[in-house]
């Protein structure tokens, strides 16, 4: 069997033509002193695994440690680490349980999940105790999910020899400290993480080590009835209170809807085409409960015309299931959250974020599932609701952030009881079965890259989303850019000579001449069902652009226009009141603003 490059020979010869530019430059920081605890901050794709066996290679073979214990989110990703640092000659047993006691013979080390130390921490101390331990630990802001899993952490791997740290998403704000990383003094009395080595998403883009993520946003009117018997009718991504935010999303998500349709169809037609220049190229669907991620299936088996792989959290086989897809060359994966952080899928390419879920940690995790690259020039496309807060996260998906640590304000069973609940319930039953979805339409809203806003609001299935749904599948980040501008500019000179056009007035009926003089009235210009057609998409382009120029989000534009010239929403609008909207942005293109 020939020697992977990965081995532990090369590591001893100081041969790390197998390691990437940041991973030479982090091995080297993390050996320039000797220090018990390292946090290592890289972005998701970049190659964190490899980094830290190359570090664990170095330490067993300088007998600076015995042994390795490998701490995981998953049961899946235990395997995954077992299956990494084989192939650099370190056995470590992932199937390792608390009832075991002491580990196999034949193994170097375990891997184990943070439930699994939180359950017997004592147990996990022992094992340190008795042999010197390099603990990694994978994705440690989980060790911070309740203040009563940190305590475990921190009893069972306190003995540890060494310990190092990995993470590759945003860390949030909240009371929980997470064990073994150094927290600065804030000016405003927080305490904010600090690094030993950072490898952003920024200089990883530049470096062609991830792909660039084109987000495709999509909108509609969604209509559902609340626990009162009220019908309300909203458009996605326009001003609502928080909980009318929640119950239109969900509407979106719905199965039976309109929307999450033309959605998983317009994201099936993308991965046609990013197939072209990835053969093997796969796409994700991450659902938010059982329910619905087996209804997603039948709708994408009836739209791409195969079955997809579904993984549930419950389900004895899921490694398996994923293991077998990525794999593959099959289309669809529709997945819960277990597949949203650290699962090691190469080949996916296209996502769909169909939860509810609304945290900047989980967002960062479940885009980095389509970020990791293996040659330059792939890209990621990832299909999402117009709402605010998702379309927030996208436009700073490039942002750096540390773990914010605030006054304790909770009891700390009760943050592990929320951190159970948020981990097993579907996203419904966080604000409980409080509305009824009656029907969701889309339409094509924008797409987001590299902190731009691009496309104009039209329709699902309309020439203009096509033209965004085909952009060619390997493109270097600044080709996306400069193909989405023009794009966009193409569509909006259409628009305004459809605009211009349909301004016309309709020429009277020969009839009409003839006729008898009607009562003095006001001149009413009629329009045709395609002019005022037209209209919206002039106005909507019009908005399209402005947002690009301002920064404010479509939704917040149109309610300003609305305020300045009066009438209703949009799809109400008469040409008059629309034509006055045109007037007023271009206006304030000129002189407001």
């Amino acid at each position: 069997m020939s020697v992977p490059d990965e081995s532990p020979r090369s590591v001893l010869d100081n041969d790390f033509s197998f390691l990437r530019g940041w991973q030479k430059d982090a091995y080297e920081e993390y050996f320039r002193v000797t220090r018990r605890d390292f946090l290592l901050v890289a972005t998701p794709g970049a190659g964190k695994t490899a980094y830290a066996l190359t570090v664990a290679t170095r330490l067993l073979a300088t007998r600076e440690i015995a042994a390795v214990t490998v701490v995981t989110p998953t049961e899946h990703l235990k395997y995954q680490w077992a299956q990494a640092a084989a192939r650099f000659g370190i056995a470590i047993d992932p199937s390792y349980r608390n009832a075991q006691g002491r580990a196999g013979a034949d193994f170097r080390g375990v891997a184990v999940t943070y439930a699994q130390v939180a359950a017997h921490p004592a147990l996990h101390r022992q094992r340190t105790e008795n042999r010197r331990t390099l603990v990694i630990f994978d994705e440690i802001h989980h060790a911070g999910d309740a203040l009563s899993w940190g305590d475990a952490v921190r009893e069972a791997f306190e003995p540890a020899r060494r310990r190092l740290a990995l993470t590759g998403t945003p860390f949030r704000s909240d009371a929980n400290p997470i064990p073994f990383v150094t927290y600065v003094p804030e000016p405003d009395g927080a305490k904010r993480s600090a690094s030993d080595y950072v490898y952003g998403y920024g200089p990883a883009l530049a470096d062609g080590v991830v792909r660039p993520v084109i987000f495709l946003a999509y909108s509609g009117e969604m209509h559902w009835r609340t626990r009162a018997g009220d019908e309300i009718t909203a458009t996605l991504g326009t001003p609502m209170t928080k909980d009318q935010i929640a119950q239109a999303w969900r509407t979106a998500l719905d199965p039976s809807g309109e929307w999450i349709t033309r959605v998983l169809e317009a994201a099936d037609k993308r991965l046609t085409e990013v197939r072209r220049a990835m053969p093997d190229a796969g796409g994700l669907v991450i659902a938010g409960d059982h329910e619905t991620a087996r209804a997603y299936a039948a709708l994408l088996r009836r739209v791409s015309g195969e079955r997809p792989a579904v993984v549930l959290s419950d389900d004895p086989t899921a490694s398996r299931k994923i293991s077998s897809f990525a794999a593959s060359e099959a289309r669809w994966m529709v997945a819960v959250r277990m597949v949203s952080e650290g699962v090691d899928v190469p080949r996916l390419a296209v996502g769909v974020y169909a939860t509810s879920v609304s945290t900047a940690l989980f967002f960062a995790q479940a885009v980095g599932r389509f970020v990791r690259a293996r040659r330059r020039g792939e890209t990621a496309s990832v299909f999402l609701p117009s709402v605010p807060v998702l379309l927030g996260f996208a436009a700073e998906l490039e942002a750096e952030r540390d773990h914010v640590l605030h006054a304790a304000s909770r009891d700390p069973e009760a943050e592990l009881a929320e951190a159970a609940r948020r981990r097993d319930l579907p996203d419904g039953e966080f604000e409980g079965r409080s509305f009824e979805a009656l029907r969701a339409s889309a339409t094509f809203d924008r797409v987001l890259f590299d902190g731009g806003e691009f496309g104009t609001a039209t329709e699902a299935g309309s020439p203009e989303e096509e033209d965004f749904l085909g952009l060619p599948g390997l493109l270097e980040p600044e080709q996306v850019a400069v193909l989405l501008r023009k794009r966009q500019a193409a569509q909006l000179t259409a628009r305004s000579a459809a605009a211009r056009s349909a301004a016309a007035p309709v020429p009277a009926a020969a009839s009409a001449a003839s006729a008898a003089p009607a009562p003095a009235a006001a001149p009413v210009t009629a329009v045709s069902r395609e002019g005022l057609a037209a209209l919206r998409k002039a106005l909507n382009g019009l908005v399209g652009a402005w947002s690009h120029r301002t920064g404010q989000p479509h939704a917040v534009i149109h309610a300003e226009l609305r305020q300045a010239c009066g009438g209703p929403a949009i799809p109400q609008a008469s040409a008059e009141e629309i034509r006055a909207r045109i007037a007023m942005i271009r206006q304030w293109a000129v002189s407001r603003r």
